[in-house]
């Protein structure tokens, strides 16, 4: 590993209150210009990890670099490289999205005339410069998001750290700011993204790093974990409950390294991992069709970040799930 390949780096960071241990050795290499998911249970320890690489709290031990400066000796340094957007909104909601940006450029010391023009150019590159002159309080969710944003890069940062940028967002204004994201990165920018949301890191991470109780499970790419728990497998839908086992001992015949089909009754599913996925649908509906089981569903599916994410976390992921639901049940409300 060179260490000049790498945006953020850190090594057994340790962080302690009271007698919980919030991060308990966690270790993280983000490479640059990529997108970097960081996906844990609620209390993994996510939120600790971005402030103390933000510089916003102290590690209790490890060690850990931000644009090739040490978090702990060089926070001034640190600072100056990374951009910060937390879980809720920073920018102000009577002034208008033009003027917010100018104040934060004069808060960074741009001076007026710079602090103008780089305001005029992130409201370009938002997609916001036909709302520059209105209210953020009369915005949709996703265009204040993207103001905020927005204003994390007055200084066009190295590294921006995004803490659960979506949250309580309808679709349209997650896919605006996912949008966003991915301008950024394509832009050089290192991204590291906390997410409930599995779909959303799916889709913008260029690596995913799962934590649990403030370690590091596992960090690959979305395609290498999903692969980690098995490849391509079978899935039937059956129309009557009697009909699983005849699914069963179709499914059974194709199923890799002999394993036993899954089988969900409450659903009427019977589904096993596959070497050859064509050949093994086609022997499957060839089986259940000579047998007259009436199917509702046959097809082939790959895992979801979602079924790693429970696989590598356990319950305490099922209760993130939960949580994950109820919240965009909400939302659609």
């Amino acid at each position: 590993m060179v260490a000049n390949d790498f945006s953020v780096l850190a090594e057994g960071l340790r962080k302690t209150y009271g007698d919980k241990r919030a991060l308990d050795g966690l270790d993280l290499a983000v490479q640059r210009g990529s997108v970097h998911g960081l996906l844990g249970p609620n209390g993994a320890g996510k939120t600790t990890a971005v402030r103390i690489l933000s510089t916003l709290i102290r590690l209790d031990g490890g060690h850990a670099t931000v644009g090739g400066y040490d978090v702990s000796r060089d926070p001034r340094q640190v600072r100056r490289r990374i951009g910060l957007t937390g879980q809720n909104a920073a920018v102000d909601e009577i002034i208008t999205a033009r003027q917010n940006l100018e104040m934060f450029g004069r808060l960074f010391h741009l001076g007026a005339a710079r602090a103008r023009r780089r305001a005029g150019e992130l409201l370009e590159q938002f997609s916001l410069a036909e709302a520059a002159d209105k209210q953020p309080k009369d915005f949709s969710g996703g265009m204040r998001r993207r103001l905020d944003l927005a204003s994390s890069m007055i200084l066009a940062p190295e590294v921006l750290f995004l803490d659960e940028p979506t949250t309580g967002l309808d679709p349209r204004g997650r896919n605006e700011v996912w949008e966003a994201v991915r301008s950024l990165a394509r832009g050089g920018t290192t991204v590291l993204l906390t997410t409930h949301y599995l779909d959303e890191a799916d889709k913008l991470s260029d690596r995913i790093a799962v934590i649990d109780q403030g370690r590091t499970v596992t960090d690959d790419t979305p395609a290498g974990l999903k692969r980690a728990i098995g490849g391509d497998r079978v899935e039937v839908v059956v129309a009557e409950a009697g009909d699983i086992p005849a699914a069963v001992s179709a499914v059974a015949r194709v199923a890799s390294g002999g394993v036993e089909p899954e089988t969900d009754s409450e659903e009427l599913r019977v589904h096993a991992p596959v070497h050859d996925r064509v050949a093994a649908l086609a022997e499957v509906a060839r089986v259940l069709q000579e047998t007259g089981v009436a199917v509702e569903d046959i097809g082939l599916r790959r895992p979801t970040l979602d079924e790693v994410f429970l696989k590598l976390t356990g319950g305490r992921a099922e209760r993130a799930a939960s949580e994950q639901s109820d919240a965009q049940e909400e939302v659609a409300v």
